[in-house]
């Protein structure tokens, strides 16, 4: 006999299952907004502990762009963690480059980091690997995510066509 949250699990899997699939491009999910702005969203591949030390949850990396006139590109971080300020330094590592530290603006609602412009996002397609590394002060811990990059040129491509321009 086959339990319920097994036989659930199985047909969650033959069914494609869930916000983010297993393959290349599927692990996207991407979603376009009614102001124009398209998404395009993966989860990382580690999870982090949430400051209360209870719940683990894997930060999501989108990559977007706004329909109309020049678009404008960004990639941001949404995490589950609470950040304070208007920037924090991320250290990125992009493919198999040395981490750079660069300064990324945190969201008014301080639970997404955003950098901003068409290089953001270009610099992106070529890799395979995306690894960013944060503090946000000096109690709080180092926060980590990492991400198979896998299909992202396909992916920009997407974007830069359901925004109607040109890939950054």
């Amino acid at each position: 006999m086959v339990k319920w949250g097994t036989f659930a699990t199985v047909l969650l899997l033959a069914g494609g299952g869930g916000a983010y699939a297993q393959a290349g491009q599927d692990r996207w999910r991407f979603t376009t907004m009614d102001d124009g702005l398209v998404t395009a969203s993966l989860a990382a591949v580690n999870k982090l502990t949430n400051n209360s030390g209870t719940l683990s949850y894997s930060p999501v990396l989108t990559i977007a762009c706004r329909t109309g006139g020049d678009p404008q590109w960004s990639e941001w971080l949404r995490l589950n963690d609470m950040a304070s300020g208007s920037t924090v330094t991320v250290s990125v590592a992009i493919g198999d480059n040395q981490a750079v530290d660069e300064r990324w603006v945190i969201s008014r609602r301080g639970k997404v980091l955003i950098k901003s412009g068409p290089q953001a996002v270009s610099r992106l397609v070529p890799a395979d690997r995306l690894a960013l590394s944060w503090r946000f002060g000096l109690l709080s811990g180092r926060g980590e995510a990492d991400f198979d990059l896998e299909g992202i040129g396909e992916v920009v491509g997407q974007l830069a066509e359901a925004c109607q321009t040109t890939q950054p």
